[in-house]
């Protein structure tokens, strides 16, 4: 806390924003100042008014779906202005009371006393990037939803596709080729087919364009870099590096695996330690394609031609944390498998050992600028 800056909470809203003001000092009154519009002008009206009152100011708000444009333009504006990650703002167990204006003073008051949890605030090319991958991931949700309709249509009415493999080119031409008694199925068969090749053409063209944009992208050296490690290829490194930041901010790996909710959960008193399921905390998307890369250690270790060509031109302590991890990670699965672990329980354990190599890359591909 610092006695010499006045702390300010807004309660960001899509049309209005509540706000609320804390005095230096511990002892210092904290109030509410009521409610503005969610505009630019109207938001520097406000920072030069209470600039004027106040002296040095520190702006603070949740993290929420009106991004982070209200912090970038009270710190163009000179002013210093933090975002709070929302789960993490203390409240009292006994207070059934919320309204925009406690929200405003609880955000001023926990601020001055250094109980907020800050979110990591992406730079404008960074967001671009990371909204490309998201509908990139909406693209491929949908995919998958226009897929499960026309094969539970199928299934419905007793057509089995019996080759080795769905959704290539023999079946979707199977799909195509069926007949059927009414013409309402035959509509709704073609519908949900055009439907799926345009959700399919619609994957591809995002997946093209983040091909292209990652070489001019700041964090291009730590996507090349990851894609060393086995289960990790260009489209997972680049969803990993959008939804996790600047991966060398966080000091140690552990941090990171918390980060991204894979730690286990714990309720622990007194003498008794009880511990669950992992956490879940972040990002989801990140936490998917980690458990999904998991799967690929069954095998031994191994750099196929795949691997081989991602890792020419890294550099050579890169590709030793890379084979590493390899061998670590696949002697893993093999005990954990001879434990009889649940096959989830394995996949999220070595996940969660997964972030630590990749902390390791990241820190090794772009040093820690401070």
């Amino acid at each position: 806390m610092d006695d010499s800056i006045t702390y300010v909470g807004l309660d960001a809203h899509k049309k209005t924003i509540s706000v609320a003001v804390a005095e230096p000092g511990r002892a210092g009154a904290v109030r509410s100042l009521g409610s503005i519009a969610n505009q630019p002008a109207t938001v520097a009206r406000l920072a030069k008014k209470l600039a004027a009152a106040h002296g040095k100011l520190r702006f603070c708000y949740e993290a929420g779906p009106c991004g982070y444009g209200l912090q970038r333009q009270l710190r163009a504006l000179g002013h210093d202005c933090v975002v709070a990650a929302p789960s993490l703002i203390p409240r009292r167990p006994g207070d059934r009371v919320k309204t925009d204006r406690r929200d405003g003073v609880t955000l001023a008051r926990s601020d001055r006393a250094g109980e907020l949890t800050l979110v990591w605030v992406a730079d404008p090319a960074h967001e671009a990037m990371r909204d490309l991958v998201r509908g990139r991931e909406q693209a491929v949700a949908e995919l998958r939803r226009h897929r499960q309709q026309l094969q539970a249509l199928l299934l419905r009415h007793g057509r089995l596709w019996l080759g080795k493999k769905s959704w290539t080119r023999a079946h979707l031409a199977w799909v195509a080729g069926l007949t059927w008694q009414h013409p309402a199925h035959r509509i709704l068969v073609d519908d949900q087919l055009a439907a799926i090749t345009a959700a399919l053409a619609r994957r591809d063209r995002l997946t093209g364009e983040i091909e292209a944009l990652v070489p001019d992208w700041r964090l291009a050296p730590v996507v090349t870099a990851l894609q060393a490690m086995r289960g990790i290829a260009l489209i997972s490194a680049v969803t990993l590096v959008a939804a996790i930041g600047d991966i060398t901010r966080f000091q140690t790996a552990r941090q990171l695996m918390g980060y991204l909710g894979l730690v286990p959960s714990e309720h622990s008193s007194g003498p008794k330690r009880r511990q669950g399921g992992i956490t879940k905390a972040g990002n989801n998307s990140a936490r998917r394609v980690l458990v999904e890369g998991a799967w690929t250690y069954r095998s031994p270790p191994r750099l196929t031609p795949a691997m081989q060509a991602r890792q020419i031109g890294l550099p050579k302590a890169v590709r030793d944390i890379a084979w590493t991890a390899q061998r670590r990670l696949c002697a893993r699965y093999r005990a954990l498998t001879a434990l009889r672990k649940p096959n989830p329980v394995i996949a999220t354990a070595i996940a969660r050992e997964m972030v630590g190599f990749i902390w390791a890359i990241a820190r090794a591909a772009q040093p820690h600028q401070g």
